[in-house]
Order: C-alpha cells, then sequence, then structure tokens
C-alpha cells in the first residue's frame, strides 16, 4: 500500500506548475566589492604595481618641485642634496583596496592604500636613515556612455592627496642627521602625490582595464547543458549602490526560438521583442512507469509563446508529451526522485494566431527551452523528497533503493539505534 501512494505523491508534486520565463534579457551577473578587490588587486600584482612604488624617482621629484621659480626652495634643495648618496624606496606594499559607492549612488569610490619604507645615505652617518610613508590612492569606476562606442566601465580621476600623506621618521639619529631627514621629508610631500599620479596611476588604470576585459571574456563563455550550450552577451553594465552589474541577454536561445519561427511566419519572427515570453504549464499528474528496468515519468505540457511581456495573447500554443528519465535513490527514511533527461515525443498545435503550422519544426528549441526551465524547476521541488514511514515504524533508520525489470523495491537498511540503554 505504501508504494503506489508513495509515487502518486512524487509525481503530484510535478502537476499544475506554471512557469513563466522572459528569454531576453535573462541574467544579471552582479559584482559585489568583495570581487571587485579581489580581482583589482590581482591585476595590480600582475602588473608589478608595488615593483612600480620602489622605483619611484624620488631624488628626481625633489628637483624638480621647486621649479616654479621661487629662489628660496631651489636653494633648499640643493643644500639637502649636497648631504644625500642615494634617495629611494626600500619596500613597499599595496594594502586592502577599499571600494565604496560615490555621494550620486552612480559611481565606484576606489581607496588604494599604499605603504612605503624610503631611506636615503648620507656622509654624516654610516647607517641607512629610514623613514615610513603612507599614501592613498583613489579613482573612479563609472560608466562611459560617449558617442565612439557601447557604454563601458571605465576607471578616472585617480590621484592622491596631501591630507592621506603621513611620512614618520623611523629611527632618530644625531640632531644635525635629524634635522636632515625632516628637511627630506618636508621636500617630499608635494612631490610624492605628483609621483603616484604620474607613475603609478597609469598603472591602476591599466590594471582596471584588465580586470574589465577578463570579466567581458568570462560573460561570454558558453555553460555546457546536455543538449547544447548557454551563451550570454552583454547587453550594458551599470553601477547600483557598491556593485557592478552586468545585465546579460541569452541570444542563442531567443535567437533560434526567433529563428524556427520565421521558418513558419517571418512577420511573426518580426514580432518578437526583447521581452519576449514562454509560460510553461503542466497538466494533470505525470504518470510514473518502469520499463525493463529503465524508470520514467510521462506527462502532457502545455507552452505558450508571448511576443512581449505586454502582449495579451500568445502567438501559438502547444501541447507537448514528454518524457523524463527518473533516478530514484534515499537519504535516510527519505526517497528522493530526480528527473535526468526530458524528450519531447509528440507535439500538437492547440491553438494558433498565426495560421496552422506543423509544429515537429519546432522540436528542437521547444525540447531545449523545456530542458533548460521546466526540468530544474520539477528538481527542486522533487529535492525534498518524502519519508517511507513504513521503514522507521518498522524499527529501521534507512531505507536503500532498487529498480528490478519492473518494480521499484526499498529495502530497510539498518536497524534503528535507541538513544539511551533500556533499563535492566
Amino acid at each position: 500500500m505504501a508504494g503506489p501512494w508513495t509515487f502518486t505523491l512524487l509525481c503530484g508534486l510535478l502537476a499544475a506548475t506554471l512557469i513563466q520565463a522572459t528569454l531576453s534579457p535573462t541574467a544579471v551577473l552582479i559584482l559585489g566589492p568583495k570581487v571587485i578587490k579581489e580581482k583589482l588587486t590581482q591585476e595590480l600584482k600582475d602588473h608589478n604595481a608595488t615593483s612600480i612604488l620602489q622605483q619611484l624617482p624620488l631624488l628626481s621629484a625633489m628637483r624638480e618641485k621647486p621649479a616654479g621659480g621661487i629662489p628660496v626652495l631651489g636653494s633648499l634643495v640643493n643644500t639637502v642634496l649636497k648631504h644625500i648618496i642615494w634617495l629611494k624606496v626600500i619596500t613597499a606594499n599595496i594594502l586592502q583596496l577599499q571600494v565604496k559607492p560615490s555621494a550620486n549612488d552612480q559611481e565606484l569610490l576606489v581607496k588604494i592604500p599604499l605603504d612605503m619604507v624610503a631611506g636615503f645615505n648620507t656622509p654624516l652617518v654610516k647607517t641607512i636613515v629610514e623613514f615610513h610613508m603612507t599614501t592613498e590612492a583613489q579613482a573612479t569606476i563609472r560608466m562611459d556612455t560617449s558617442a565612439s562606442g557601447p557604454t563601458r566601465l571605465v576607471l578616472s580621476d585617480c590621484a592622491t592627496s596631501h591630507g592621506s600623506l603621513r611620512i614618520q621618521l623611523l629611527h632618530k639619529l644625531s640632531f644635525l642627521v635629524n634635522a636632515l631627514a625632516k628637511q627630506v621629508m618636508n621636500l617630499l610631500v608635494p612631490s610624492l602625490p605628483n609621483l603616484v599620479k604620474n607613475q603609478l596611476c597609469p598603472v591602476i588604470e591599466a590594471s582596471f582595464n584588465g580586470m574589465y576585459a577578463d570579466l567581458l571574456q568570462l560573460v561570454k563563455v558558453p555553460i555546457s547543458l546536455s543538449i547544447d550550450r548557454l551563451e550570454f552577451d552583454l547587453l550594458y553594465p551599470a553601477i547600483k549602490g557598491d556593485t557592478i552589474q552586468l545585465y546579460l541577454g541569452l541570444p542563442e536561445s531567443a535567437h533560434r526560438l526567433k529563428s524556427s519561427i520565421g521558418l513558419i511566419n517571418e512577420k511573426a519572427a518580426d514580432k518578437l521583442g526583447s521581452t519576449q515570453i514562454v509560460k510553461i504549464l503542466t497538466q494533470d499528474t505525470p504518470e510514473f512507469f518502469i520499463d525493463q528496468g529503465h524508470a520514467k515519468v510521462a506527462q502532457l505540457i502545455v507552452l505558450e509563446v508571448f511576443p512581449s511581456s505586454e502582449a495579451l495573447r500568445p502567438l501559438f500554443t502547444l501541447g507537448i508529451e514528454a518524457s523524463s528519465e527518473a533516478q530514484f535513490y534515499t537519504k535516510g527514511d527519505q526517497l528522493i526522485l530526480n528527473l535526468n533527461n526530458i524528450s519531447s515525443d509528440r507535439i500538437q498545435l492547440m491553438n494558433s494566431g498565426i495560421g496552422w503550422f506543423q509544429p515537429d519544426v519546432l522540436k528542437n528549441i521547444i525540447t531545449e527551452i523545456i530542458h533548460s526551465i521546466l526540468l530544474p524547476n520539477q528538481n527542486g521541488k522533487l529535492r525534498s523528497g518524502v519519508p517511507v514511514s513504513l521503514v522507521k515504524a518498522l524499527g529501521f533508520e534507512a531505507a536503500e533503493s532498487s529498480l528490478t525489470k519492473d518494480a521499484l523495491v526499498l529495502t530497510p537498511a539498518s536497524l534503528w539505534k535507541p538513544s539511551s540503554p533500556v533499563s535492566q
């Protein structure tokens, strides 16, 4: 008695299911701050950003900054440089990036903290005089809507502010050396922001362009299906809050459906817009049967195609007799059914607003649609399974399932173990 009731309940979960799918656009890839930070950090490593920081020409920058014509600054630089043999960045690190939304919620602000230790050598002391420098490069990710091409994301306004710059002597030495180090640090305050802008910002922009190109390439990688493959095209990017959103289309399924309908009626195919709708309704209770040791589920499906989301009437309605391979397995005392595949065994035209046609010309694309839309939905409903209460009622904790030539066999797997011993 338990067997037929179980099958009826399992198949009953599949009955009267309505699924509505918009074929294009169909997906949004959302990239949060964590993904952006990780991808951009890796690109900065690949572009040797820390090496660029270690090669910053600090001495040259100190010479060029007072070239505006102030004689006092020029003489001060010359006095300082007389006491310096070399000056360079010894170690450099890029700390954890920050990605935050801008005030207008249409741009992303990227902050890149820089941590460096620089040093100089002077005849006044035998050791290297070291000082710690921290600053922050900032850049903006925005949408470029110029007429020269499609909308894309760009990084711009890369710079560093004087307010984020901190320079501190690591080890105090003699009074004379400390005074010289203070003069060097004071001269670097106006020079370092220009160095970061001119030397590092181009690397940051190149890193972002590399990250964006990689993302666009990943978007175009097809996803394999058992029947065919699913491909995406980037429709347009957008920035919302602290995320980058890539709006994707499904050109393969949508285009093939339009192309197949075009073989029937070109005018009808032309009516298919970017928001074409497919409605799938399962009718009655699916039938479960076993044939020569193979389990199958047969079901009747009604499929309607609407040219757009605003259309009130479908272009046509199809009745589809479909069958799926069924696989049973158990999890504890739960019996679970999974549908592995689906085929359109017979297709009938129920009604049409584009004239009579032979529906078999749509068989391939219709099978693809119900496989990619209906099958995952049904397996999601079946995933929880149904309890085989008889198993525990007989004192067992689990069941095992197997198929014979013409039956599904349930076997208790192990004895039920009490939680506490029985008192003597």
